[in-house]
């Protein structure tokens, strides 16, 4: 595995080359990651050269197409899925609720939901609602001491045969803990549920390979995996044909249009292929072999930033777990969890925040729209939780930083 040269990878950012944020630490990616180079390329040349209707009969209609077919197709080939199985949203919250909206129709009264107190709530409050519809709900509740998702308490949950879909996040925006997804999807399908897992707090950290996961559903948005501002949504065929159209009617038997019915933002669509740009160049400067394979690609690369920020993370986390005054929500093995770590202090957060702001450090505060696993983990909402996020752009000069930092203010 090669190690990750930061120096190029920070060369692909240009926030990095802002004078105003060149000497600050930004640990605030959960929220909204830099875009990459790429990306800002590709946006910059829409606006310029292509803002006119895409896939029009001439120059600038074809290429604007073009692009938007090629961000398509390219980020479902990372993610080992077919191109019509990938759909761009304004965003994550507004997919779900159009998915919500679908299963709305499809489901009979007394067929079940199973979500979690894990998720962050765009995953958690559109498949509630549908209890108001006679869809039953069930919770698979968190450890309130771990915020650990334990699929044996999944079990029982299943056990009737009723459950038609299981929600659950990938990892939370808070807890942070990976959750094994692919054997949670084979537990879910062999008691006939379909699955929606929210990767919105685990793509940043690699692009995952959906078709190993095995889940039907995998939403994350592009705008915290250095892209715009979209929801990029992956659904299996087969599910999404047997769902109602979302979409206008006459776009019913296109499958990446059945679940928009807004028109989409050709621009930023066209522009997220700069995401594929950037992992791809990731791979041709750090891996001696050339792959064609695009999912392999992805994996590798994967792989290589997963390596380098268990590294960067488990510092802040010994740190952190050897304080008395806080509470480390989720594991302390940075290889369990996502680089995104949230503590309960013995104070308000959030002015917390603003004195590390004083220092370099650029975080934040709050409640994240993570109510639910908060709430069961007993944590003051009034107080909230200080969150510090890193990304495979973070350095451990940063982490140090941050440390001294938290000495200081706490």
């Amino acid at each position: 595995m090669p190690k990750l040269d930061h120096a190029y990878v920070r060369s692909q950012f240009p926030a990095f080359s802002v004078p105003a944020l060149a000497d600050k630490a930004f640990f605030e990616n959960a929220g909204g990651s830099y875009a990459c180079g790429p990306v800002i390329d590709r946006l910059n040349r829409f606006y310029r050269e292509r803002k006119v209707q895409p896939y029009a009969p001439y120059e600038a209609g074809r290429l604007g197409g073009d692009e938007m077919d090629e961000a398509r197709a390219r980020l479902a080939a990372m993610m080992g899925i077919a191109a019509d199985e990938l759909s761009f949203g304004p965003s994550t919250t507004a997919n779900t609720y159009v998915l919500a909206q679908a299963f709305r129709h499809h489901l009979k009264p007394g067929e079940a939901i199973v979500v979690t107190d894990q998720d962050h709530e765009a995953n958690s409050g559109p498949w509630r609602r549908l209890g108001d519809e006679g869809i039953e709900i069930r919770e698979w509740k968190i450890d309130p001491d771990t915020g650990h998702l334990d699929p044996e308490w999944l079990k029982p949950l299943l056990a009737d045969g009723n459950v038609r879909l299981v929600a659950f996040p990938h990892c939370s925006n808070v807890v942070a803990e990976i959750n094994p997804v692919a054997d949670i999807v084979a537990m879910a399908h062999a008691a006939g549920a379909a699955t929606c897992v929210d990767g919105v707090s685990y793509a940043p950290h690699g692009i995952p390979d959906v078709a190993a996961l095995g889940t039907d559903i995998y939403l994350f948005s592009a705008y915290k995996v250095y892209g715009p501002h979209q929801g990029i949504m992956a659904i299996r065929r087969d599910l999404g044909a047997r769902l109602p159209n979302q979409g206008h009617w006459f776009n019913g038997e296109t499958l990446y249009k059945r679940f928009t019915p807004a028109g989409p933002d050709h621009a930023q669509i066209a522009a997220s292929a700069g995401m594929a740009d950037y992992f791809d160049a990731l791979h041709t400067h750090h891996f001696i072999r050339a792959e064609a394979d695009p999912r392999a690609r992805g994996q590798q690369v994967h792989d290589m930033i997963r390596a380098h920020e268990i590294a960067l993370i488990q510092p802040l986390l010994d740190y952190l777990s050897a304080r008395n005054d806080l509470r480390l929500l989720g594991p302390r093995d940075g290889a369990r969890r996502a680089p995104t770590v949230a503590v309960a202090l013995d104070r308000p957060a959030e002015p917390v925040s603003a004195e590390l702001a004083k220092h370099g450090i650029n975080c934040w505060a709050g409640d994240f729209y993570a109510v639910r696993p908060l709430t069961a983990m007993g944590v003051d909402l009034d107080r909230g939780v200080l969150r510090m996020s890193a990304t495979h752009y973070t350095t451990s000069d940063e982490v140090a930083r941050l440390i001294g930092a938290l000495d200081r203010v706490l």
